[in-house]
Parts: structure tokens; sequence; C-alpha cells
């Protein structure tokens, strides 16, 4: 089975927004082993999406749509390729009366056009929306199926999931249960990631292993097919055992986790606080953190030390250590966490210092940054990086370092007692 995945909205083409929905669709195809081999886009023009079809019929036997099937005079989608599979649209009365009883919660006036969004392929498979209004569709035609979906991601991911996919499950003539996990890691990069596994990547069969590097982290993502959940699982656990034994010290959380979703966990796990003291960051560390809700348990405050003058007179860092080492260096970032620490009296201190950019910081260079973090009983814990982005490219870096270090200690800890 192979799909294309066809984006239709002028919108994208102008930039106004992103094709997010081609990447969440491909995903969730690969992990159903259903290839896609392009992504296409077009306007709100009949004539080019025809010709879009025409092309795309040649080549896939799933054309998965997403967009144009609201009320609007430019919503032109479902009456395109009715036309093309020679289809009768004919209206959906669950889907009419789902909208119409919208209308009437929201005490809003329902005008003619809505109606529109009721109408769907005569003996299609109706995919109801639970998160809006314009039912999708899912029908087959000369061996070729036509799946379409609103555009807005908040109703097309949860149709595809819960409605889109059981259909292709079924058109696949398969009952397998498709099951993933997913390990992130963060301080090491994609390719040498792939290189340390490279062994596994080379004989994998099933369960399968696909690398995917983001802004934030580097994952794997390990899917498995099986008859059930929990055989797809004991397919899965020897897999990421294997992954561990070569690169488990760069794993620091599965699934959603997050740098800041996982310290916050294992914060609150350990009821233990923090504060920390940012330099170059000026905050970002502590804005991660307060991404995450329940956070003022452990997130008990900080300080922003950008100058000298102020790691003198707000954290009593020493002037004379300032200068024979440096804001740039281990001894000021060691001092920063546990001062800072002492003076909020929490139970973890976090310092952070280092040459953010464009221009070289007390003679260090640019992306030198110090981490520094006194946990519990322990001396500070001290860590160089040499990054090489731009100026906030390393502070955001600088950021994330601080949260992979904590979340490695607070594992530790964990594991000790």
């Amino acid at each position: 089975m192979r799909a294309e995945i066809i984006a239709v909205g002028s919108e994208l083409l102008l930039g106004q927004i992103m094709n997010t929905n081609a990447k969440f669709i491909s995903s969730r195809l690969a992990e159903v082993g259903i290839d896609v081999y392009y992504h296409t886009v077009v306007g709100d023009n009949p004539a080019r999406l025809e010709e879009v079809i025409s092309i795309a019929k040649k080549r896939a036997n799933i054309l998965i749509f997403t967009g144009g099937l609201g009320p609007t005079k430019d919503d032109l989608t479902k009456e395109t390729i009715a036309r093309q599979i020679g289809s009768t649209l004919v209206s959906d009365d669950e889907a009419l009366l789902y909208i119409t009883q919208y209308f009437k919660r929201t005490g809003r006036d329902m005008t003619e056009n809505n109606k529109k969004q009721a109408l769907v392929f005569e003996g299609a498979k109706v995919l109801p929306n639970r998160t809006g209004m314009a039912p999708g569709m899912a029908v087959e035609k000369e061996g070729i199926h036509y799946i379409l979906l609103p555009g807005p991601p908040h109703e097309m991911e949860p149709m595809f999931t819960n409605e889109a996919t059981p259909y292709l499950f079924e058109a696949l003539g398969t009952q397998e249960v498709i099951t993933s996990r997913v390990l992130k890691f963060y301080g090491i990069g994609e390719a040498e990631l792939e290189f340390r596994i490279q062994d596994l990547l080379e004989k994998q069969t099933n369960p399968s292993i696909a690398p995917l590097a983001t802004a934030g982290a580097v994952t794997l993502r390990i899917t498995a097919k099986a008859s059930s959940v929990e055989v797809a699982n004991q397919l899965i656990d020897p897999v990421e055992k294997e992954i561990k034994s070569l690169v488990g010290e760069f794993i620091y959380g599965m699934d959603e986790d997050t740098l800041s979703s996982k310290a916050a966990d294992l914060l609150q796990q350990n009821n233990f606080t923090l504060a920390a003291a940012e330099s170059l960051t000026a905050g970002l560390f502590m804005a991660e953190l307060a991404d995450e809700p329940g956070i003022s348990s452990s997130l008990s405050g900080g300080i922003v030390v950008y100058n000298n003058d102020m790691k003198v007179s707000q954290l009593s860092v020493d002037p004379g250590l300032l200068a024979e080492h440096g804001a740039v260096s281990a001894e000021c970032a060691e001092v920063l966490a546990v001062n800072v620490k002492h003076k909020f009296g929490t139970s973890i201190g976090v310092g952070i210092t280092g040459a953010a950019g464009p221009d070289p910081h007390d003679g260090e260079p640019v992306g030198t940054v110090w981490i520094s973090i006194a946990m519990p009983n322990a001396k500070p814990k001290t860590h160089k990086l040499a990054l090489s982005g731009s100026r906030n490219t390393n502070r955001l870096r600088s950021a994330r370092f601080a949260l992979y270090y904590l979340i490695k200690y607070l594992t530790e800890n964990e594991s000790k007692n």
C-alpha cells in the first residue's frame, strides 16, 4: 500500500500556515507499514486539484486529503473529487443534526451554507467529526482509497486516529496491532546515535527502529506489529534493552516526555525544591520548567545575574574569584549553584554561566558554557559545553542541557534510594 498526502489550501502556499498535518499523517502511516512517497500541496483551485488527483492516482493507491471541507465557496475538495470519481454528494443526516445542534448550543444563527459541511459521497464511510463540524469520509473507487479529512489539526488528528486508522486496517485486511515506544535522547546528535546503533538498524525487521531529530532532542521510535499489544511489547522490550546498553547514558525519557516534563516529574517524585542562578540564559531554564503544571511545588524561585555586579551583590560571588577565573568558568558556575541554593533554602541549586555570543566573553570563545548543579548532601557537579550555534540557539541549548543534567542526577539519586 502506497499513500500520497494532498493538502488543499491556498493559505499553505502563501506561507500563512504550516502543513503540520502531513507530518502527523506520515508518522502514523509509517507505524502501520504504509509507505508515503509524495506530499503535495495545492491551492483552492478545482482545475489544479483535478490535475493533482490525476497524477496521484498513478503512483499511490491511498490518497489522503486534508482541507477544503468547510462551508465557504473556496472549500471545493469534495466537489472536485466527486467529479473525478463519478460520485454524487448527498447530505448525511447525522452530520447535519450535529451541525444544527452545535449552532443551537452556542446561540448562533446557522446560515444556509453551513449545510454544505454535511455533504458526503453517496455510499462512503462517514468519519464523524467529534471536535468540529465537517465530517470526513472514506471511499474506494477502482482500487484506490480516497480519505478526506478536515484541515484544522485539532479536528484532523483525532479523526485520523479514531476513524481513518480503523478504516485503513480494514483496507489492509489485517487484524494486527501496531505498537510503538519512543526513546528520547539529549547530548548526542542524530548521526552519532545512528552510528552507535548501526548494527541494530541493519538487522531490524519487526520491530523496526526509526531515528528522528527534532529541535529539542533526538528520538528513536521502536515499532512492532503483533497479534496483541502484549505480544508487541514483548518484541519491543529486548530491542529497547539492547539500545540502552549501547547509548543508555543519553536517554532522558520516553514517549511523550520532554526535558522539562521529565525534570518536573522527578523533582516532584523526590519532594525536592529547586532554585536557579542564570547568567547567559537569563531565566530560560526556569521558563522551561515553568511550562509544566504543578511545578510551583518544586520551583521555588531564582535570580538572573547577568553581569558581574549582580553576581557579587545578589549572590555574594567573591570579586577575587571573578578576577582570577572570570565569570565564564567552572568556579563561577559552582558558586552560583551553591549560593542560590542557600539563598532560597532549596534542595537543589543550578548555576548557568557562559558566552552566548556573538563576541567572546571574559576571554572565553563563543559557545563556552558552564553548568553546575548542587544536589542535596553532595558536592556540585559541573559540566562544560562547547556550543556552536547562534547567540539565542546557544542560550536555549544551555537551558536544555541544564535540564538534561538535572534529570541525570535526579535519576541517579532515585536509583540510590
